[in-house]
């Protein structure tokens, strides 16, 4: 009977309990659901720009699913790329393919060079570029009959980013430096934030001449101060001693896990106003921060539906993510990142204005 009275006991207090209800209930398939339309994507299909590309390589690209676009010249295929509107450029020079990628991401530069040796194996033995028989007893019997295109020689490439050492922990390490920063810090001080609430210290400081923004900010920058050496040591220890790819300024990178920690403590004690427990602070986890992973950049947005897609625009995650990217990869300055950087202060700041909104709940000065 008293193991009985014990059941009952937490069954009642679960179900008076709505928001772990909605969590137990709702969040686990909120995230599966993501996982599914994330992975069940589209499959990855190359964008190539093609300068001076013969008929039939650029046919049989498209054949295999490869978005071509013909440019009239290195120039402006060059400018496309450097704007990663396209992932590689294919031209043919002295009878061989020469590929430029992108080079950001791995998998993308592996998938292009892929598809080029199947292309090229399946030319070789196509009746378009099938030996000229004046050419049969001569040196040069493999030279194609298309364009001067010899489908046996071996591609020429080189990289607009990265290069071949480049791994998948360098394309990926810059957005990994922007979760973990993003998610301790939100966790942290939303937990923190709540224990000052909790202990009553918040409510003395509302009975103080104290005005609300003055609360808030006093708590942003006295929390700022360790979000901002955690941050610091994070960026200085992935790039110095895990030895991520660092092409360009180390104090942009510090800037943007800087502003990153600040969007997320802001966002952090914003919501730590709506849960009256750790554990409810904990809760928020799956329904704030693991969207967010999914369209940071870990996984290629390209693939997913446009109407998905759109989601990642509101994901303060995901401006940090591409900010570090464009650093740490492409060595890209302020002026490619200025809008990412002004989003995330924009962010913190509309966070900041709710805060204050939300603190009079609490007690109206």
């Amino acid at each position: 009977m008293r193991i009985r009275a014990l059941i009952l006991r937490i069954t009642q207090q679960f179900i008076h309990d709505k928001r772990t209800m909605a969590l137990l209930i709702v969040a686990p398939l909120l995230v599966l659901t993501l996982m599914y339309l994330v992975f069940n994507g589209d499959s990855y299909k190359p964008a190539l720009g093609a300068v001076n590309l013969p008929s039939a390589f650029a046919s049989a690209l498209e054949n295999h699913d490869a978005e071509i676009t013909s440019f009239p010249s290195q120039e402006e295929a060059a400018a496309s790329l450097e704007k990663q509107e396209i992932d590689g450029i294919i031209s043919i020079k002295e009878g061989k393919p020469d590929i430029r990628l992108e080079g950001s991401d791995p998998k993308k530069s592996q998938a292009i060079m892929m598809l080029i040796r199947t292309v090229q194996q399946e030319l070789l033995s196509s009746s378009a570029f099938a030996p000229n028989a004046a050419a049969s007893d001569s040196s040069d019997a493999t030279a194609s009959s298309a364009d001067g295109l010899t489908p046996t020689a071996s591609p020429e490439i080189s990289y607009l980013h990265g290069g071949e050492e480049m791994t998948s922990f360098d394309s990926f390490g810059p957005v990994l430096i922007g979760v973990f920063a993003f998610f301790f810090v939100f966790l942290i001080a939303g937990v923190s934030f709540l224990k000052e609430r909790t202990s009553g210290t918040l409510e003395r400081l509302l009975a103080t001449p104290l005005k609300r923004w003055e609360i808030v900010a006093g708590y942003i920058a006295g929390f700022g101060i360790f979000t901002g050496i955690q941050a610091v040591l994070i960026a200085i220890y992935s790039i110095h001693v895990l030895g991520l790819m660092m092409n360009g300024s180390i104090w942009l990178v510090l800037l943007i896990t800087l502003l990153l920690s600040i969007t997320a403590l802001s966002f952090g004690t914003f919501l730590s106003a709506f849960a009256n427990t750790e554990f409810q602070m904990i809760q928020f986890i799956p329904i704030v921060i693991v969207p967010q992973v999914f369209f940071s950049g870990l996984f290629d947005l390209d693939n997913m539906s446009p109407w998905l897609r759109w989601l990642s625009t509101i994901m303060p995650l995901k401006y940090g993510a591409d900010a570090l990217r464009s650093v740490m990869i492409r060595g890209q300055g302020w002026q490619d990142i200025d809008l990412d950087l002004y989003i995330l202060i924009g962010l913190s700041l509309l966070f900041m204005a709710a805060n204050v909104l939300a603190l009079r709940k609490h007690r109206r000065i």
